[in-house]
Parts: C-alpha cells; sequence; structure tokens
C-alpha cells in the first residue's frame, strides 16, 4: 500500500509541475501604452511606433518598380542549354531551296534515234561463162523420145525446134556422143573431152563449167 501511494503522489507531481511549465512557457502578448481617444491626447510607446514605421516602410518599398535592376550587368552563361521539351528524335530537315531569279526551262528530250537505211547485200556477181556454156544455154529442152532402138530429143531455140540423135552436131561446133533420157553427152570438135550435160524438161541446157 505504502508503494502504491508513493507513486500516485509522484504522478501527481509530475502533474502539477507540468501544469506550471505550460503556464510559464506560454507567449504573452505585449501591451501598448494608455491609448486616448479624440478630444484626449493618446500616447503611444516609442517601440511599438518605431517598429510600425519600420514595417510599413518596408511595405512601400516592396510595391516600389526598382528600375536600378535594368542596368545591373548580369554574368554570361556558359553552360549547355538543352529544350527539355524537344523530341528525343527527330529527322533532320532540309532547308528550303530558295527561289531564284532564273528560271529553270525543261529539258528537251533527245532526238529520236533513227534506224540507219538497211544496207543492200551486194550484189553477186555470176561467174563469166564459158564458150560450151553459152552456145549451150541458147537451147531449151523439150523432150525424149524413144522408137526402135533409136534416141531422139527435141530442142528449140530462137523459136525453132531442132531432133537431135546420136552422131548430129549442135550448133555446127559439138558432135552429139551419146543420148539418155537424163543426159546428152557432147564433145567439141576443136578437141576435148566429153561434156555432160543433164536434161531438165522445159530447162536451158546448162553445161558444167570446164
Amino acid at each position: 500500500m505504502n508503494r502504491k501511494k508513493l507513486t500516485l503522489a509522484i504522478l501527481v507531481l509530475l502533474l502539477i509541475l507540468s501544469i506550471i511549465y505550460s503556464v510559464f512557457s506560454q507567449p504573452r502578448q505585449k501591451k501598448a501604452g494608455t491609448l486616448k481617444y479624440p478630444g484626449k491626447g493618446a500616447t503611444v510607446s516609442q517601440t511599438g511606433s518605431k517598429a510600425f514605421s519600420s514595417s510599413t516602410s518596408a511595405r512601400i518599398d516592396d510595391k516600389k518598380l526598382q528600375l536600378q535592376l535594368l542596368d545591373k550587368e548580369y554574368p554570361k552563361f556558359a553552360g549547355f542549354r538543352r529544350n527539355i521539351f524537344a523530341p528525343i528524335f527527330h529527322e533532320d530537315v532540309k532547308p528550303e531551296s530558295r527561289p531564284t531569279g532564273r528560271i529553270n526551262l525543261p529539258i528537251p528530250p533527245p532526238p529520236p534515234v533513227r534506224p540507219a537505211p538497211p544496207v543492200a547485200p551486194p550484189a553477186m556477181q555470176m561467174p563469166e561463162q564459158t564458150p560450151v556454156q553459152r552456145d549451150m544455154a541458147r537451147f531449151t529442152f523439150l523432150g525424149f523420145l524413144k522408137k526402135d532402138n533409136s534416141k531422139t530429143i527435141f530442142l528449140s531455140s530462137d523459136k525453132e525446134i531442132f531432133l537431135v540423135k546420136k552422131g548430129d552436131t549442135i550448133a555446127g561446133k559439138y558432135e552429139v556422143a551419146n543420148l539418155t533420157e537424163d543426159a546428152l553427152t557432147i564433145h567439141p570438135l576443136s578437141g576435148g573431152g566429153e561434156i555432160v550435160i543433164p536434161l531438165i524438161e522445159n530447162k536451158s541446157l546448162a553445161a558444167p563449167k570446164r
């Protein structure tokens, strides 16, 4: 019981001390000097008037436009400036070409390419005919007749028809050495070997070149 009473007494004492401390630690308002209303002399303490004048002057100075700050030179910022609102990735924009005083005329199209005229192939030179070829070319073979072991061919020249057999002479220069349905064999009277000429109906006699 004594211990409980002692504990209770200590708590009560601490409560009283805390109340006393809180009372003395509270800020107190300063009382102004005696004031007198109209008709009576008003007196205000010097400390209050000085504080009021200094505070009002400070407020008035804050409302003034201080022009002397415009003439003041500030040090230039030498650091790097960057626009934080600019896009991170941007395309390079080419500067627009300004129009000049010259008028660019369109380039005329190239003239059409004309094809080269076709080159005519060189005329084939006919080989020069031999005398036998010239003489035989005058005659045209018309047909062949075989009767009783006798063979005859029909030749035409200058609208004349000639019947030619073996042993006859053609153009007075060539003797007929042999006759078949497909070939005529002659030999020149002036000498030389035999010449075999193929027989084609309605075609000129074409002697081989010798």
